[in-house]
């Protein structure tokens, strides 16, 4: 099955902001693009204070989501996106993972 991918290009600038405001517009809409399989979840690059909310984001949702795939990547060098894309999409037992590209 393909890697379903759903993109946030913009989020606030605080964690505890992002973090709200991602599950409260984009976490259904997330899980309505993977329609049972695998999915990748493309935030816009954050600073390391994001680390943990995205961690989880990406650990919760692949528990939920078993035997389908989730991850999260946080992406602004475009290069560096496309290749975690890549290697996200054949790393079949790759699963709850946040990576973050370098900017």
């Amino acid at each position: 099955m393909a890697l379903a991918q759903y993109q946030v290009s913009e989020l606030p600038e605080s964690p505890l902001e992002a973090s709200a405001a991602f599950f409260a517009e984009h976490l259904d809409a997330a899980r309505s693009v993977a329609c049972g399989g695998d999915l990748l979840i493309i935030l816009p690059s954050a600073g390391p204070d994001h680390a943990e909310w995205r961690q989880a984001v990406a650990r919760d949702m692949a528990r939920d989501a078993a035997p389908s795939r989730v991850n999260v990547i946080g992406a602004g060098d475009q290069a560096q996106k496309e290749t975690l894309i890549r290697y996200l999409a054949d790393a079949k037992g790759v699963t709850g993972h946040y990576s973050q590209t370098n900017d």
